[in-house]
């Protein structure tokens, strides 16, 4: 039954609220099965000679299907997919329902339980609940494996990326206070206070740090579009020059996908 202060939301018919709730269900199983895999420690013997590839990382199963051949097929297709950093262990791989002592297995063990084709047994629902032991059913096996690739990929660690923000070129320099600032046109882009700038002059970088400071007709603002005359402070850096190029970024992490 519903908790007390839960809310309800009313749909003009069975289907799309039947529709709603599914989609739902599926967000909170994969934020489950992506915090379970990540919270997975790595055992002495589970390491191989992929060790030399850096941290590796595993994300163990149990495989139930309707018939052998079904099993056969689709742990042949796991083994398939690139594990040089994220490696599937798929601990039972057995035809039947999927039971209480599957939930058991896989609540010792730290895996997700995968049902392609099958049900659950009697009980095997409300101890995987009480567990907190994911539980996926599949009668597509492409979905299957498109979900277990990506739970892997949820296991590497994101790749750090540079992404441009603006270039400005300063062209002059006044003393304020004991620092100086530097008086810029925005050539291109946007430059935003508070993010990574890098000080380019010639061929070389002089500086890499923050831009403190950033004023449009003596006021404090935010960013300063293309096109646009500004100031250009970072309380690190005094040496501006006139003629030097202001490159404006931050970095931003990426998912990365799984590598052959």
């Amino acid at each position: 039954m519903p908790a007390a202060g839960e809310e309800f939301e009313v749909f003009s018919n069975e289907k799309e609220a039947r529709s709603v709730a599914d989609r739902r269900a599926q967000q909170q199983r994969q934020t489950r099965l992506q915090q379970m895999v990540g919270s997975r420690r790595i055992s002495l013997s589970s390491l191989s000679a992929q060790v030399e590839e850096g941290q590796l990382k595993e994300l163990n199963l149990i495989l139930k299907a309707d018939v052998q051949g079904s099993v056969e097929a689709i742990v042949g297709s796991l083994k398939q997919l690139p594990q040089k950093e994220v490696q599937v262990r798929v601990l039972l791989a057995a035809p039947g329902e999927i039971t209480e002592t599957d939930v058991d297995l896989a609540s010792a063990s730290g895996a997700v339980i995968v049902g392609f084709n099958t049900t659950l047994a009697s009980g095997a629902g409300p101890a995987a609940d009480r567990e907190g032991v994911d539980v996926r059913q599949y009668d597509v096996i492409y979905k299957l494996l498109d979900e277990i690739q990506g739970a892997m990929e949820g296991l590497l660690d994101p790749e750090e990326v540079e992404e441009g923000l603006g270039v400005a070129e300063v062209r002059a320099v006044f003393p304020v206070g004991r620092g100086m600032v530097a008086g810029c046109y925005v050539q291109s882009g946007k430059v935003i206070r508070n993010r990574l700038l890098r000080v380019r002059r010639g061929n070389g970088v002089v500086f890499e740090g923050i831009l403190d400071s950033l004023k449009r007709i003596r006021e404090d603002v935010r960013e300063v579009n293309a096109g646009y005359e500004c100031g250009i402070n970072s309380d690190k850096f005094n040496d501006w020059q006139v003629g030097d190029n202001i490159e404006v970024y931050e970095k931003t992490y990426k998912r990365r996908k799984l590598t052959v």
